[in-house]
């Protein structure tokens, strides 16, 4: 937008220095050869004065004013008679007939001839003009000049040239003038631009706003912060409302789960198994509020701390390896020498590998592989969790990761596993991608901001 609005101002500068240059040049240079014809005029007039009763009387006329005139100015004088033969002729020899030239004969006619004409001996335009020597009426001959008019035509070409170099230095003016404006209404929008993309990637932190630029963009800027502190406290609330439910809940939820087993010990088989289904829905119940605590906290922007991705990530190994065991299924932990040191929130990382590794082995058949790495990177760290499970399609990728979403409702689970990933990710500044694995599976992605090894402390 920058570039088109300074686009836009050396345009309309170009359009208005051409439509004020243009016809000042023109005028002026029409104005310099006017002035120019108009005193050769003047000097052809006080010439013929010289040399009017020499043609009156048929006299031998003194060439020495048309020699002192040529030698001053550069022009070539002709004076002559009445036949239009020349008697005086600074540029060649006496006598010569001129009587065919046009503009002799008008000025044998009684009038005066101007203009100018190509020479190919000089290889440059003359300037012409004639006029008669006439006394009481009668016209006895004619006196021409004749001058070259590079000078003129020097003077308007640097004219144009003076004219061309204050457009140049109007057009970079107006390039910086016109670019401090532009500046000053994009870098506004840019910034509501970037503020409008924070709320909508769920980062409702307020910024000072747009301090400068129109009134109009500053109270545009004033009202998108309010909305977002408001949406912002709005959403906080939801948060402690859901988290204080779901701490809430686990309390009666196990009281109930106590009293359903203490009853089930009274019972015969029949009513034992009902209650007994009772009792997982109860379990799953408790689950799903376990997760809506997880989520609730996850959910809250915490400051993101500088921690060990491998040591962490070896430790919940060490603790899931006992219920891949249980489930038949092998974890192999690949994970690199030194410390790698990647920026998340506090509890992020072991959240994270709970859901992800709670999923992969749910969905490993029994005899496979579920694999954990850790691919350290210059600015981005990435944990890796491949298993042997059925995979996912494209379609459902895209839904993975939302919430109470679930591929098969034959598996146990709340829907909230992944999630909770994407939303620690997403608070730690990272990323979550979902792909398919080498050989069959799913491929978990999970992308952590680097952090320096001496901000550990």
């Amino acid at each position: 937008m920058t570039r088109r609005l300074i686009v836009g101002y050396l345009a309309i500068t170009v359009v208005v220095l051409v439509l004020l240059e243009v016809p000042f040049g023109i005028y002026y240079g029409q104005r310099e050869r006017d002035r120019l014809t108009a005193a050769v005029e003047r000097d052809a007039s006080v010439i013929a004065t010289f040399y009017e009763e020499n043609l009156e009387n048929g006299t031998v006329p003194d060439p020495l004013p048309a020699d002192d005139y040529a030698e001053r100015t550069g022009a070539r004088v002709v004076v002559v008679d009445g036949r239009g033969i020349s008697i005086v002729d600074t540029g060649a020899s006496t006598p010569r007939d001129f009587s065919t030239r046009p503009e002799i004969r008008t000025a044998l006619a009684g009038h005066r001839a101007t203009g100018t004409r190509g020479s190919e001996t000089l290889g440059s335009d003359l300037l012409y003009v004639a006029v008669p020597v006439a006394s009481e009426g009668v016209v006895h001959g004619a006196v021409r000049l004749t001058l070259d008019t590079d000078e003129v035509n020097a003077n308007v070409h640097r004219f144009w040239w003076g004219l061309a170099a204050i457009g140049a230095v109007v057009l970079a003016a107006m390039g910086l003038v016109g670019r401090l404006i532009a500046r000053s209404v994009t870098l506004p929008l840019r910034r509501l631009n970037d503020a409008a993309q924070r709320y909508g990637a769920g980062d409702l932190t307020v910024d000072p706003g747009v301090e400068v630029g129109p009134p109009e963009l500053r109270e545009l800027s004033a009202t998108m912060a309010t909305m977002a502190a408001q949406l912002d406290a709005m959403i906080d609330e939801q948060r402690l409302f859901v988290a204080d439910a779901s701490h809430q809940l686990r309390t009666p939820l196990t009281v109930l789960r106590l009293r359903l087993e203490n009853l089930q010990a009274q019972l015969d088989d029949e009513e034992g198994e009902q209650v007994d289904a009772a009792i997982d829905e109860i379990d799953r119940l408790a689950a799903l509020v376990t997760d809506l605590l997880h989520l609730a906290r996850a959910d809250r922007r915490a400051p993101a701390e500088a921690q060990d991705l491998t040591a962490l990530t070896g430790d919940r190994v060490d603790t899931w390896t006992a219920v891949a065991e249980g489930a038949g299924v092998t974890l192999r932990v690949d994970l690199p020498d030194g410390v790698v040191t990647a920026s998340a929130v506090p509890g992020a990382i072991e959240q994270i590998l709970d859901n992800v590794l709670d999923n992969a082995i749910g969905v490993s058949p029994p005899g496979s592989t579920v694999v954990v790495a850790v691919e350290p990177g210059t600015t981005t760290h990435r944990l890796v969790v491949i298993d042997e499970g059925p995979g996912l399609s494209d379609a459902d990728k895209a839904h993975a990761t939302g919430r109470f979403w679930r591929g098969s409702t034959t598996r146990p689970g709340t829907g909230l596993g992944l999630a909770i990933v994407r939303s620690l990710a997403t608070a730690s500044a990272g990323s979550v991608e979902l792909a398919d694995a080498p050989g069959g599976g799913l491929r978990v992605i999970v992308a952590f901001p680097a952090a320096t090894a001496f901000s550990l402390g």
